[in-house]
């Protein structure tokens, strides 16, 4: 395998820990391992992906990284953040019409000095093109940003949506030997890891460390976006390309994968009551705050394979907590929110 420089941008070695009172209802042993407790700007997954991202900026002698994402991105947010402790810009380039007033990870995001462009693509969903149109108004702008910042004599470093490039994915590849460890040493053997499946780099760093150390659980995603057939084909080709890149000897198959589409509910970071009911519950049960975009659907996911006996009952499972929870203070979120919890 070949080997990449990295940096730490936050605290590794993130607990692991029983969901006692959730164990008990379910009839499985369920853990939790606390990635959003990695200790910088309310923490989450993507900054393992940043360790080798940011260290491939500095060896370019790059002194701006510029990202993507939607409005409350928290990549953007975790980029951002690492942008401020190295002493770096951030540019982030969003999707949508900027808003009027700042919530949650925008209001973060400017406390940190990260530049925030927006496509203003609003106008244009909804049309059958938009796919392209969206890719155009993306490369535009992003051509724009590029050109206004070197002629300033910046040298910007350009991280994909979710920090999902092969590199990048090389951060939980990593954490996969780290969870090894822990579990081991917990006593625990493990049948299955749940994580929200989004942009793919997580999961496909997870399944490819998981099947380098030569370990048997199953790895499930719950996706967070409506993935067609064609789409989870193009994620495999990349968990490929990135064992591929690194010389790693690990061939991804369809059999290999197990995506649950069954709970995007209304759709990408859209509201819904289910989602929230399970955020309640696990709060309620567990003081763990999950978020209404990816660990709420995720854990939602988990709960129901467990009780429609895909998940076999007496389980070992361990949950990645994948951070997000500024989302709950998020305008479209925070008002459901609001109307369910205040009298």
């Amino acid at each position: 395998m070949k080997t990449f420089e990295k940096l730490n941008t936050g605290m590794i070695n993130t607990p692991i820990h029983k969901l006692d009172n959730i164990s008990r209802d379910l009839e499985c042993n369920i853990y939790i391992k606390r990635d959003d407790l990695t200790g910088y700007a309310f923490g989450g997954n993507k900054l393992r992906k940043l360790d080798y991202l940011l260290a491939d900026a500095l060896n370019k002698n790059c002194d701006t990284l510029l990202t993507y994402g939607g409005p409350q991105t928290n990549h953007g947010r975790l980029t951002a953040a690492v942008a401020a402790r190295f002493g770096l810009k951030c540019i982030i380039i969003m999707d949508g019409d900027k808003p009027a007033k700042p919530t949650a990870n925008l209001i973060l995001d400017k406390m940190m000095n990260a530049d925030l462009y927006f496509l203003n693509d609003t106008q244009y969903r909804g049309q059958e093109d938009f796919e392209q149109i969206y890719h155009n108004l993306k490369e535009e702008k992003t051509n724009e940003v590029l050109k206004e910042y070197e002629a300033l004599g910046h040298v910007v470093y350009v991280i994909p949506v979710g920090g999902s490039s092969t590199l990048g994915a090389l951060g939980y590849f990593d954490a996969s030997a780290e969870i090894n460890q822990q579990v081991k040493s917990m006593g625990i053997n493990l049948d299955y890891l749940v994580v929200a499946f989004g942009s793919a780099g997580t999961y496909a760093g997870l399944l490819l460390g998981k099947k380098q150390l030569g370990l048997d659980y199953g790895v499930i995603g719950i996706s967070v976006s409506h993935k067609s057939d064609e789409m989870i084909q193009k994620d495999i080709r990349y968990m490929n390309d990135i064992s591929q890149e690194f010389d790693l000897g690990i061939r991804i198959s369809s059999d290999d994968v197990w995506i649950e589409n069954g709970f995007v509910q209304n759709g990408y970071n859209i509201p819904d009551k289910e989602t929230r009911q399970c955020i309640y519950y696990v709060a309620r049960q567990e003081a763990i705050i999950l978020d209404p975009c990816y660990t709420g659907k995720a854990f939602n996911g988990m709960m129901n394979l467990i009780q429609t006996g895909a998940i076999l009952k007496g389980s070992n499972i361990l949950f990645l907590h994948t951070g997000g929870t500024p989302g709950i203070f998020s305008e479209n979120h925070l008002s459901e929110f609001q109307a369910e919890l205040w009298d």
